[in-house]
């Protein structure tokens, strides 16, 4: 992967998620990361000394939470494909009087070749994989570098939980980011064609698995001890949002933000339609959330 994209996962990740709504991200973390981050902690059990690999460590939210459980004898090595991340987390280690304890690598999950077999005790992933093309590949060099009885704790979103019809046809088409768009449905269906072109559901790595393959991945890289927990969930909205941090949502940092979906599928009368229709729904909160969430845990 080019610098120029990670830098895009960089400034995404650090500045523009929550495009400067501080209320916001706060409570997303609240309500949705730390749990994650603790669920996948938990399931590690780590041990005084031993040695972390957080693998897409983006901003260090799973390794520093793994530093804070681990003795002075304990490292964590941070791994991201982003330089820029790295430095980022190398500067709040410094912040945290941590950075004896933390080492820090340029590498995807597929290719840890600077390191060495049998060298890692725990494995840590959070939304990783869904970016990653070759999956299998990525856990065998999880194999690779595992010590024996070492450990692989993983998070992902199953986004084939959204039934599929054949050819690739989105069921429940009639919503849009969840929200209801049949009164609108051929200009809401050109919004999507947008995203869809940049993140084709067959063929994107984010959409292209459930948890069923990860299982035979894992398997297939020569793993014996696999336990899963999926949590599947469709529910209704509570929280109403602001129109204007709506427009500013930017999914992952492969897609554009949805004004600029805007500007490019549809004309100045249809993106006046489209926001009559959903921005009352949208700042009532009128949406459903449909998940599947996948923990996983392995054991060499």
């Amino acid at each position: 992967m080019q610098e120029s994209q990670t830098d895009k996962w960089a400034q995404w990740l650090i500045h523009g998620r929550w495009k400067g709504d501080s209320q916001t991200e706060e409570e997303q973390k609240q309500a949705f990361f730390y749990p994650v981050r603790n669920t996948l902690l938990n399931w590690a059990k780590l041990e005084g000394n031993e040695t972390v690999l957080d693998i897409g460590c983006g901003d260090g939210l799973l390794a520093f939470g793994a530093l804070e459980r681990l003795g002075p004898g304990g490292k964590v090595i941070f791994s991201d494909i982003s330089s820029f991340l790295l430095d980022h987390c190398r500067m709040l280690a410094e912040q945290k009087n941590a950075i004896e304890q933390c080492q820090f690598l340029q590498a995807s999950a597929e290719d840890l070749r600077k390191l060495a077999d049998n060298s890692i005790d725990v494995i840590t992933i959070r939304s990783v994989l869904i970016y990653v093309q070759d999956k299998q590949q990525a856990f065998s060099e999880f194999y690779r570098v595992l010590r024996q009885g070492g450990r692989v704790v993983l998070f992902e979103p199953i986004n084939r939980f959204k039934p599929l019809e054949p050819f690739g046809k989105v069921a429940f088409e009639h919503l849009f980011w969840g929200y209801d768009v049949t009164p609108i449905q051929s200009i809401a269906d050109k919004v999507q064609a947008v995203f869809a072109r940049l993140q084709p559901w067959d063929t994107d790595p984010m959409f292209n698995f459930d948890e069923r393959d990860m299982l035979t991945y894992a398997q297939k890289a020569g793993f014996n001890s696999v336990d899963f927990t999926l949590n599947a969930s469709c529910v209704p909205g509570e929280e109403p949002a602001r129109w204007d941090i709506f427009l500013k949502k930017q999914q992952n940092p492969l897609v554009p933000m949805l004004q600029e979906a805007l500007q490019q599928a549809l004309s100045p009368d249809e993106m006046a339609q489209f926001e009559a229709h959903l921005r009352p729904l949208v700042e009532a909160g009128q949406d459903i959330h449909r998940h599947g969430l996948l923990y996983l845990r392995i054991e060499k």
